[in-house]
């Protein structure tokens, strides 16, 4: 295994293989999760289940081969709400344009993956704002995931309310959170799928959801969303800021998940080769995901679990996409689990992201208030789009009003003329 670097690393075959075992079982559950989510659109859930699984093997395969780092693909949480419930249901915008913006954006990242623009990004926005936009889409997610749970309902009087908690149902959903919140806890490996697995179960023994006749078949086809993508409509200047969104956030989140993962594990090398070609597959994977029919592409944090094992090098990847081939068998058990046992993953994934307000400075007037209007405009106005322009305008404006020039930079700038095309255009 000399193309992998194995002896190098300090690493064998079989603590890379196991690892990138343990990294499929923490991440398995992305694949009916997404596809619920983004069958809301309209779109097949059969047709997503298939794409999920193919953009998942494509991605952390490729990798695993180009950048040689144990870190695993797949489609974004976070973003695949927002494509779902903001762009297509919250803006109506159509799911064929969506797609095209995320081609788009995935375009725009690969190209721009070659050049320092990501570093200058980075650069040009504080820490502690990048950090906000995280826990933002945690709120936003999380609050979805409430919502289609039917805890949280609409409420005339005073907009939202608590949902019926005698319904079986909802019932379900608290069953959900609370096992995956133990899982978690207890640090047990493949959480998220196992919550998701004992709660269909405990629904299909009380008959709230029916029980599955058969749980193996061959993967259905992805022609009905396969290059529907409509790249014209979304050349629109109402889409920009969604488009810029769409690439900022899919650029913060990879380079967190890559930080946090890789640089502890000390993965990357001072040249930063691999953390280079890592972001190029995220960014062809993105573009690639776009063309199957899906949402952005990004690195997952569960690589992580892998790397815990010992996953040092690209084999760890390999193995763990090859290992999700086995979901493309497995459609009517994708298919049998019912709504409210995948969204408290949702609520749980937004739990972890919302952790990042601890790392805040919370004494600067400036980044006080662009944080609380991030986390808080975010889910009030269903647009991860609106919630950053909301903190980047603020952000600009209160260092303005403070005379502090030297913390405002022409990326700050750049960003909070985008965010003001989004009032400008609606």
């Amino acid at each position: 295994m000399g193309f992998f670097k194995l002896e190098k690393n300090g690493t064998t075959v079989k603590t890379e293989i196991t690892a990138g075992f343990t990294t499929f079982l923490t991440m398995m559950y992305i694949v009916p999760v997404n596809a619920i989510i983004m069958s809301k659109t309209g779109m097949p859930m059969e047709a997503l289940i298939t794409a999920t699984a193919l953009i998942t093997i494509f991605s952390t395969v490729l990798n695993g081969l180009w950048a040689n780092t144990p870190i695993a693909m797949s489609v974004g949480m976070g973003l695949n709400a927002y494509f779902t419930f903001g762009l297509v249901l919250g803006m109506k915008v159509p799911w064929q344009t969506a797609l095209g913006v995320v081609f788009i954006s995935g375009i725009l990242f690969l190209i721009l993956s070659f050049t320092k623009f990501r570093v200058w990004i980075m650069a040009s926005v504080p820490a502690d704002l990048r950090r906000a936009i995280s826990a933002g889409i945690g709120a936003f997610i999380a609050f979805i995931g409430l919502k289609s749970m039917g805890m949280v309902i609409a409420n005339p009087a005073v907009l939202v309310g608590v949902g019926n908690f005698k319904s079986p149902s909802v019932l379900l959903g608290v069953l959900g959170l609370i096992l995956v919140f133990a899982f978690y806890s207890w640090r047990i490996k493949g959480a998220f799928i196992l919550a998701v697995l004992l709660t269909s179960i405990i629904a299909w023994i009380t008959g709230i959801a029916p029980y599955p006749t058969e749980f193996l078949s061959m993967p259905a086809s992805i022609s009905p969303i396969f290059l529907q993508l409509d790249i014209t409509s979304a050349l629109t200047l109402s889409l920009l800021p969604v488009i810029i969104t769409f690439l900022i956030t899919d650029l913060f989140d990879s380079l967190g998940t890559l930080a946090g993962v890789g640089y502890r594990a000390g993965l990357f090398t001072d040249d930063g080769k691999e953390l280079q070609k890592t972001l190029e597959v995220d960014a062809a994977a993105t573009v690639g995901g776009s063309l199957l029919g899906l949402s952005t592409t990004t690195s997952f944090i569960e690589s992580a679990a892998g790397v815990e094992e010992g996953g040092r090098t690209g084999l760890t990847a390999v193995a763990t996409g090859l290992f999700f081939i086995l979901t493309l068998f497995m459609m009517p058990l994708f298919k049998a689990i019912p709504e409210n046992a995948i969204y408290p993953v949702l609520v749980m994934v937004g739990v972890l992201m919302f952790g990042e307000l601890s790392h805040v400075n919370f004494k600067d007037t400036a980044t006080a208030v662009s944080t609380f209007l991030i986390v808080l405009m975010m889910p009030l106005t269903f647009s991860i789009t609106n919630g950053l322009a909301f903190g980047l305008i603020s952000y600009l404006l209160i260092k303005i009003i403070k005379k502090e020039y030297q913390d405002i930079n022409m990326g700050i700038a750049f960003l909070t003329l985008v965010s003001l095309i989004v009032f400008i255009v609606q």
